[in-house]
């Protein structure tokens, strides 16, 4: 049984793993990890994903229900940044685990080989 308090924490987590569990989502926060200052353009998060506007849309209002990523407006141009900076590295240990894991697999090693790179700063931040 968990502790009085606890259960909460773990469903925050869920609802946190619930919000990036789609590949389409996680390809935008490694773009945006891959981005100076861990932001950019929707122009470009267009253009490096191959998404519809609306599709991105969609996408981008989950991540930010989850607190992901959060926008900023400059006239009509809209900018995307990671909420956080740890997300950036929440992504490159996500790659790391899969890497380790799927070590017995060589397609499926390459295939995450081929990702984009996504490096955390040099400050752990």
């Amino acid at each position: 049984m968990l502790e009085q308090g606890v259960a909460p924490l773990y469903a925050i987590k869920a609802d946190l793993f619930k919000g990036l569990a789609h590949p389409l989502r996680i390809r935008v926060l490694e773009v945006l990890a891959a981005s100076p200052d861990y932001q950019c353009g929707v122009s470009d998060l267009l253009a490096a994903t191959g998404l519809e506007a609306s599709h991105l849309s969609q996408h981008l209002a989950t991540l930010r229900r989850h607190r992901v990523v959060v926008s900023s407006r400059s006239g009509s141009a809209v900018t995307y940044r990671l909420a956080h900076p740890k997300v950036a590295e929440l992504l490159a240990i996500a790659r790391i685990f899969l890497h380790d894991t799927l070590a017995d697999s060589t397609e499926a090693l390459e295939a995450v080989d081929r990702l984009p790179a996504v490096t955390p700063t040099s400050d752990g931040v």
